[in-house]
């Protein structure tokens, strides 16, 4: 009794405290390691990728998925294998007691066995589709989240509660599929593990009766037979955990094994010194390999320091063209040069960070003004956030603000005007200095207040920088020193506005347009 005492109160508690310590802290840790893992994993995949699947999705295999393979950890480090050693000592136990008797215990293990194998492949899969469900739940609530000022201006309340009740009626019945098998798979096994204990006390009575066996033994046999299939009954539980963190884990493995569409190669060089020319070598692109080219042989030499304009009808391809120089997507055919290099030879985050851009709905964080500004350059000093914000006039409207540049700016930039946005954008830009420059349809949503401030600001950052401007408004592009007019992924005309206007052709036509139009 003294050495019982000895176990249960005073190396019992000890143990078992760092038992449940160090593997919820394995597991915490080992969740850790995955989520950034993938965050790292995130940010190399292609734009392609994006365009493809959800953002909703993507997080729920983050959040959700990864925080079920935690269940995995700690059931196996916790439950597991200390049942596996427990029923194993019992059972040669129970072999030096009788030998007949142990037989009759275990004979029943196979079809236990098989059972598990049987139901647990369908639960898995049961499992993922689940999961899936409920990633498709939390894309379409993402979506609608971010959209709430479309569905209440078009007073959509009612017809958007049908789609959500859709999919989250999809999960329902994912879900009580769910249910209805693992309901299957624990009355089976449990039924298996119930059976044996009545067969052990059958043949040990019959034993008795016919004095093979002592009443005491008997007892003592069907008391070990507690501690074989409680231990069995705990695996079934932490089967069905495993097995939903399995399915979970193919979800996340399965993220994990998404190709890059842009990736270094093996002997990239990290890109420093740029002059800034910039050539297109008969490039051709398609965003699909089945689908038909966006681009279809251009060739274009920009020389440093010059500022282009690419100008065009929608869907030429002017926006495709300038997602080729920061490798948003590779070329099909054809080549792009950096300084007479071909761009897929450098390092694809030191090629991006000698290049500045500029969008027409460029996002904000929801942090403060400054945190989006220091985007440009996260090292920079306050007196250089104010410096760049001043250059694309953003400084006056910013003090103006409740609190300055700690003001938040709302979930992509939501509290500002799209030119505050827009000159935002900019100052960050001016606070990363990068030689080469992108401008993408950048002032074609504003007012013309907004514009001139902004346009403004974008030629005193084009100042000795090779530019170039995508531009739907033709009037703001008169300045560049020449002008590409795309028409069908192919090059139609390249000029100085006065030789385009001269020339009579598309985009002397074009120009007509806008101005009778104005």
């Amino acid at each position: 009794m003294g050495i019982t005492f000895f176990v249960f109160v005073i190396l019992r508690p000890p143990i078992e405290y760092y038992r449940q310590y160090f593997a919820q802290w394995t597991g915490s840790k080992i969740l850790y390691d995955i989520r950034k893992q993938l965050f790292a994993h995130i940010q190399k995949l292609s734009l392609r990728f994006y365009s493809n699947n959800k953002a909703g999705e993507v997080i729920s295999r983050v959040i959700h998925d990864v925080e079920q393979t935690k269940a995995f950890v700690i059931t196996g480090m916790m439950n597991l294998w200390l049942d596996l050693i427990t029923i194993g000592i019992v059972i040669v136990i129970m072999l030096t007691m009788n030998v007949w008797l142990t037989v009759v215990a275990i004979c029943l293990l196979p079809f236990y066995g098989f059972s598990v194998k049987y139901f647990y492949q369908r639960l898995r899969m049961l499992t993922r589709e689940r999961s899936q469900a409920l990633a498709e739940v939390q894309g379409h609530l993402h979506e609608r989240v971010q959209g709430m000022p479309v569905i209440r201006s078009f007073a959509l309340e009612d017809y958007e509660e049908e789609r959500f009740d859709e999919r989250n009626k999809k999960f329902l019945n994912k879900a009580i599929d769910h249910t209805v098998w693992n309901a299957k798979t624990f009355a089976v096994v449990n039924t298996i593990t119930d059976i044996a204990p009545l067969l052990v006390i059958a043949v040990a009575a019959y034993f008795v009766i016919n004095g093979q066996l002592t009443i005491g033994a008997m007892i003592a046999f069907v008391t070990y037979m507690d501690r074989l299939y409680n231990p069995l009954r705990r695996l079934v539980n932490s089967s069905t955990t495993l097995t939903q963190s399995i399915a979970s884990m193919d979800r996340v493995f399965e993220f994990v094994d998404e190709k890059y569409d842009i990736e270094d190669t093996d002997d990239a060089v990290e890109l420093h010194n740029v002059h800034g020319r910039i050539t297109f070598e008969h490039v051709s692109f398609a965003y699909e390999e089945e689908q038909m080219n966006v681009l279809r042989n251009v060739s274009l030499d920009v020389k440093a320091g010059e500022t282009i304009a690419i100008v065009g009808m929608s869907g030429g391809g002017k926006s495709s063209l300038i997602s080729l120089i920061p490798r948003f997507y590779d070329v099909t055919d054809g080549r792009i040069l950096l300084d007479g290099t071909d761009i897929r030879t450098y390092q694809v985050r030191s090629l991006r960070d000698k290049i500045g851009m500029v969008l027409q709905d460029n996002i904000l964080f929801s942090e403060s003004v400054k945190f989006n500004i220091k985007m440009g350059n996260p090292e920079a000093t306050d007196e250089e956030v104010i410096e760049a914000a001043k250059a694309a006039n953003a400084h006056e409207f910013i003090q103006e603000l409740a609190e300055g540049y700690d003001t938040p700016v709302g979930e992509r930039g939501v509290k500002l005007s799209g030119g505050q946005k827009q000159r935002i954008a900019i100052a960050r830009v001016f606070l990363k200095n990068p030689p080469i420059l992108i401008f993408d349809e950048a002032t074609s949503s504003l007012d013309l207040e907004s514009e001139a401030l902004i346009q403004d600001a974008l030629e005193n950052l084009a100042r000795t920088r090779t530019t170039f401007i995508v531009a739907h408004r033709l009037s703001t592009i008169t300045h560049a020193d020449r002008i590409v007019l795309i028409e069908h992924g192919e090059i139609k005309e390249i000029g100085t506005h006065g030789d385009l206007m001269g020339r009579r052709g598309h985009y002397y036509d074009l120009f007509q347009v806008q101005q009778l139009e104005v």
